[in-house]
Order: C-alpha cells, then sequence, then structure tokens
C-alpha cells in the first residue's frame, strides 16, 4: 500500500486533453504520494492548458485562485454549432461563413471588451432547481439561464481564414468561452463552435511554469526531489494582495486566529501576511476600522516569494 506525505505546495500542470480536471489531479497526487490536493478552475476534458494544483496548505488558496483572471487561446470551427458549444457535441446548426478580413474579424472581437451580460451554456456545471445544467441538456432539456456579468480585459486576432478563426482573451471569472464564440459567430451573422480550447494563465502564473504530464512522470521516477522541486509556495498564487509583515508578537495573534488592532492604517482589503524572516502566515483582511482579521491561516514552512 502506496505511503502518502505531506505535500505542501502549488503545481502549474498543463493539461493533456481527454482527463477531466479530476481524473489529471488524481494521477500527479499519486505521482507526489500526497495526503490532500485539490484543483481549481475546471478544464473541459477536451481542454489543454494550466490547471493549478494545490497540495496540502496551499489547498487554502484555491478560492483566491477560482476568483482570478484568466487567459486562453481559442480556435473557433465557424459554420457550425454544436449541442455542447465544442468539438466533442453533435452538430444542430450550420451556416454559411460571411468572407470578412481580419480587420473586420478584430472590429467584431473588439466589441466584446470590457462589461457585459453572459448567459452560461446548458452543458454547464452550475445549477438551477438542484439540478446541473448539464444533466438537463444529455436529457434533451433546455431552461431559462440568469446572464452573468463577464469582462473582457482583451481579445487579440491571432488568425481567420476560411472557416478556422483563431484568437487570445483575457477575461474575468465565470466566461465562457463556448458561449463567447458562438456570440462572436452571431456578430458576424454566422454560426461557430470551439473547436480547441488552451488556458494559458491563471491569475499571476506564468505560462513558461506550466509542466506536460509527461515530463512529471519522468521526475517522479527520478525521485522524490526532483518532482518537489517544481512545487511553488502558497503565496505564489497571491501576488495580487499587497504584502504585509508583521513583528513576531503580532505574527503568532495572527496564525493563532486572532485578530489584530493596526496602528497604521492600510489599504481595506485582503494582504499577504508575513511574520519575521519574510515567513508566510496566510491571508488577512484589513477593515476599514483599522483591524487586520486572519482569513487562512497557514502553518507549512515552504519557502515563500
Amino acid at each position: 500500500m502506496a505511503r502518502y506525505e505531506t505535500v505542501d505546495g502549488i503545481l502549474l500542470l498543463n493539461k493533456p486533453a481527454g482527463l477531466t480536471s479530476n481524473q489529471a489531479l488524481q494521477r500527479v497526487k499519486r505521482l507526489f504520494r500526497a495526503k490532500k490536493a485539490g484543483h481549481t478552475g475546471s478544464l473541459d476534458p477536451a481542454a489543454t492548458g494550466m490547471l493549478p494544483l494545490c497540495f496540502g496548505e496551499a489547498t487554502k488558496v484555491c478560492a483566491f485562485l477560482l476568483d482570478a483572471d484568466k487567459s486562453y487561446r481559442v480556435t473557433a470551427r465557424l459554420g457550425s454549432r454544436t449541442d455542447t458549444g465544442d468539438a466533442t457535441g453533435a452538430e444542430i446548426d450550420t451556416a454559411a461563413v460571411p468572407e470578412l478580413d481580419a480587420e473586420q474579424w478584430r472590429d467584431i472581437l473588439d466589441g466584446f471588451l470590457g462589461d457585459s451580460l453572459q448567459v452560461p451554456p446548458m452543458y454547464s456545471a452550475l445549477k438551477k432547481g438542484g439540478k446541473r445544467l448539464y444533466e438537463m441538456a444529455r436529457k434533451g432539456e433546455t431552461v431559462e439561464r440568469e446572464p452573468r456579468p463577464i469582462r473582457i480585459y482583451a481579445i487579440d486576432l491571432m488568425e481567420s481564414r476560411g472557416k478556422r478563426l483563431v484568437f487570445r482573451v483575457h477575461c474575468s471569472k465565470g466566461t465562457y468561452v463556448r458561449s463567447l464564440v458562438e456570440d462572436i459567430a452571431a456578430k458576424a451573422g454566422t454560426v461557430a463552435h470551439t473547436a480547441s480550447l488552451h488556458r494559458e494563465t491563471v491569475g499571476e502564473f506564468d505560462a513558461a511554469d506550466m509542466l506536460d504530464m509527461g515530463s512529471l512522470e519522468a521526475d517522479a521516477e527520478a525521485g522524490k526531489d526532483v518532482l518537489h522541486d517544481h512545487l511553488l509556495p502558497p503565496d505564489a498564487a497571491l501576488g495580487a494582495f499587497p504584502a504585509l509583515e508583521l513583528n513576531a508578537a503580532n505574527a503568532a495573534k495572527f496564525t493563532a486566529g486572532q485578530e489584530i488592532s493596526m496602528s497604521a492604517q492600510g489599504p481595506v482589503g485582503f494582504v499577504r501576511v508575513y511574520g519575521e524572516a519574510r515567513q508566510f502566515c496566510g491571508v488577512g483582511e484589513l477593515t476599514e476600522a483599522g483591524a487586520l482579521a486572519p482569513k487562512r491561516v497557514f502553518h507549512s514552512a515552504e519557502k515563500n516569494s
């Protein structure tokens, strides 16, 4: 029977196509023989790209990563709409594809910049009446979905040729790229589905730090130390939050879950909290009253960024 260990840190997996996010997590968890692990921001089985995997104490940052912005490289198949919105579904509609040049496509894409409301697809994990939408969709049911606010920070055309449209999008949490592709096609006077989807970034994480499953499996054969060298510290996920350093006494209070009165009023909101020697203590929230309230307390001794 495998012996499982306490492992703390974050690994950026380049998820391969054909695996659910949980299947990918379980494979990597076995490689590390980790007791506790979770993933943030599911990718569809057909999608590839960045899937942050959190181990041990780092699972406490999962909620913050779910709220992070993300970027994708998207390939759309124009002229064909599927029931799932991607290449795994059955074709349910076709339409002629207008002959648009690159500048015309850029104008259409630019129209999606900024804040908008998006109707989630039926093939999604959202619930209505206690049931997953995709469960109802598989039975041929369609229900009304409430539009949800999203934000597109950037959307750049990479290729437009015949029925193939490729673009890169940087968007807020909750954005369904499959729905975005369909909406873009509608603006162009046609239909489309997502032929391939690759997530390049999540929050502050860089695409260059992703690791393929094959590389991880090879490193696991080389030994535990080689594998563990790929782990990022938990606070690497929190670079968008300001850093706050505490003295030894206040750091001890913070890690004990006690609220701390701050003499100097800083910015209100979440902060990364560090003790002496730059030891990461957790995530706190500065209130308007000048108090620091612990939100997530960390007890690992991993190296910090």
